[in-house]
């Protein structure tokens, strides 16, 4: 049997205001041809599949036409579970008429750990897999609030409702289990932060927990469980070193600086009582480059990639010394006539002093929310003591506006 573990599609997600479908769709063509490909028999998509909470009609568009193709295709079940950018009520509409074409949706935990773990036949109707499909666990759902308690009793309630989570799911599995003639193999799935999980700067993983640490660790899931499958972090990896606990990153590069990171998606073969985990790499869609250096090293390197005549989106960052108050003119007139688009340009010699405008020319768009109540705050000469309270204060309500469900009643 073969399984193929994916996650964090973030379907609709531009960069620096330029869209990404081609890309997306272009992804979602070689998954379909792959799942033919490799005679994958299950498919397991952890969270995130669209990029907001009110996806555009073009991501529906491809979600609904790639599950068509999967539906047709060798491979017999899809399990999909919500991560912290999707609407749970949206993913969870269509789940009755899905369940059809045997693609099992979770899009929310639910009253009872039955509504989450699923019993998967193959085509002679005989049980094979056992997968326990847990979606993001937002805070409300397994943490209550007291009055007066700390962040030491926020964070400890938060790891302990997720590790109780995890605790009820696998004690559903063994139940499951024990009712079958045969054992199968029990995967579990999960969209959170584990403990010393590698991201890159601009990535855009958010800290699910705002406030806390509340990063997991590898011992919070059973030992029952044959393979973990994780969304949420960017990059591929292991966590805790474990091999059987895997994130499989994102498919595509979501910022300039995932740029250079290999993409992947994890295959598992569970063949009698042995289990193989092989990657396979994902190809690259649409080329991203970051270009820093003063203006000779930057006009060198884009000589280079003009030469190469491909299509390739870039970010440049200015470092010299020199001021350069056309610099976005001048790298316009450069790339003029090519296959190269240039998406941001960071002067970093002007950084200081723009900062302080915030609006001028294109300064506005390139900083993230959180930068901007940064340099309010220091514009305001507010306390450094008084800053750290205040920035997890607006983190918290920027967090609650972005998973807000904007879809349910």
């Amino acid at each position: 049997m073969k399984i193929l573990h994916t996650s964090d599609w973030h379907l609709g997600r531009s960069l620096y205001g330029r869209k990404r479908y081609e890309e997306f769709a272009g992804f979602l063509d070689w998954l379909a041809h792959l799942l033919e490909q490799e005679h994958i028999d299950v498919l397991l998509v952890a969270g995130d599949i669209f990029d907001t909470t009110a996806p555009s009609n073009r991501a529906q568009e491809l979600y609904y036409q790639f599950l068509c193709r999967a539906a047709e295709s060798t491979c017999r079940h899809v399990v999909i579970t919500a991560g912290n950018h999707d609407s749970p009520s949206f993913l969870n509409a269509p789940r009755e008429l899905l369940r059809h074409l045997q693609v099992y949706i979770v899009g929310n935990t639910g009253d009872s750990p039955e509504e989450e773990v699923f019993l998967l036949k193959d085509s002679h109707g005989e049980a094979e897999l056992i997968v326990c499909a847990v979606p993001y666990l937002r805070d409300r759902d397994i943490r209550s609030v007291e009055a007066g308690e700390t962040p030491e009793d926020k964070e400890r309630k938060l790891i302990e409702g997720i590790r109780g989570h995890y605790a009820l799911v696998a004690e559903q599995a063994q139940d499951i289990l024990n009712g079958l003639e045969k054992p199968v193999p029990v995967i579990a799935m999960g969209h959170l932060f584990a403990a010393g999980g590698n991201t890159v700067e601009g990535d855009g993983v958010r800290e699910l927990y705002v406030g806390t640490l509340a990063h997991v660790r590898a011992d919070i899931f059973p030992a029952e469980f044959d393979y973990v499958a994780l969304g949420h972090l960017h990059t591929a990896q292991l966590v805790a070193g474990q091999e059987k606990i895997r994130y499989s990153g994102t498919p595509l590069p979501m910022s300039f600086s995932e740029a250079s990171r290999d993409k992947q998606v994890i295959m598992i073969n569970f063949n009698e009582d042995q289990m193989e985990i092989t990657p396979i790499p994902v190809p690259l869609f649409q080329a991203l480059r970051s270009i820093r250096g003063d203006w000779e090293q930057i006009e060198q390197q884009i000589i280079l990639l003009k030469s190469e005549a491909q299509s390739v989106w870039l970010e440049i960052i200015y470092e010299g010394a020199e001021i350069i108050s056309d610099l976005r003119e001048k790298l316009d007139e450069l790339v003029a006539d090519t296959d190269l688009e240039i998406l941001r340009v960071k002067n970093n010699r002007l950084w200081e002093q723009e900062k302080s405008l915030l609006g001028e020319g294109e300064m506005l768009s390139e900083l993230d929310v959180a930068e901007v109540f940064e340099l309010c705050l220091q514009a305001h000469d507010v306390e450094a003591e008084q800053r750290e309270d205040l920035l997890k204060l607006y983190n918290e309500v920027v967090d609650l506006l972005n998973t807000e469900d904007l879809r349910a009643e």
